[in-house]
């Protein structure tokens, strides 16, 4: 099997988590969703709290910076003992380091959220795909993991996807919507998720080869 590495971004709803397992697990690779937290802790040393209170979590001091310009990630990390080492640039650098390293670890794997197709845009060997859906399906399924209903829920979703948004743009300086981030926009409403997972096989088979999952 060939080292392709599958990231996926998703609106809150679409169910592309869902399809990234489904994914990995027909293929038989690794997932990698909130595990990414305890590999870059790992790689780096700096306490796993960091990554998860930093996971693509909107905060009121991104909003600040935001308004001013993004921090875009430029590769570096800090040192052991600097001052920002627990920095949100820091933290992103670190979890954006072990992304490259998974990418470059010689095994296929799918990778959600993160940021992960930004960090790997200039890797041959990603596969960077978009979930997402129409408002009455983002709706339906997220009423089904959730208590909200009507207005409360439309709000939540939407918060959720501010929440990525920002986190986006605060550490790439693109727009996380813009389809020309990505190899492969799906709508998880109209396909479902069977028929996803199919077309992302589909389409890696037409660019890396027929026996890239052999």
């Amino acid at each position: 099997m060939k080292n392709i590495v599958i990231t996926i971004a998703r609106q809150y709803g679409s169910g592309g988590r869902t399809v990234g397992k489904m994914l990995a697990e027909e293929l038989g690779i690794h997932y990698y969703d909130k595990e990414l937290s305890k590999v870059a802790s790992e790689m780096s040393g700096i306490n796993e709290s960091y990554f998860v209170d930093a996971d693509e979590k909107v905060k009121s001091r991104w909003k600040s910076k935001l308004s001013l310009h993004s921090t875009v990630y430029d590769g570096i990390v800090k040192k052991p003992g600097d001052s920002s080492l627990t920095s949100d640039e820091n933290i992103f650098s670190n979890q954006a380091k072990a992304i490259k390293m998974l990418a470059e670890k010689g095994e296929p794997c799918v990778i959600v959220g993160r940021c992960a197709d930004f960090v790997l845009k200039d890797y041959d060997n990603a596969l960077r795909v978009f979930v997402h859906a129409d408002h009455d399906f983002l709706m339906q399924e997220a009423g089904k993991v959730q208590s909200l209903t009507g207005k409360d829920l439309e709000k939540f979703i939407a918060q959720i996807d501010k929440a990525r948004a920002d986190y986006y743009e605060f550490h790439t300086g693109h727009v996380w919507t813009d389809a020309l981030n990505y190899d492969l926009c799906l709508d998880s409403g109209k396909l479902g998720f069977e028929k996803c997972v199919e077309a992302i096989k589909a389409y890696a088979k037409v660019r890396f080869g027929e026996d890239c999952f052999e």
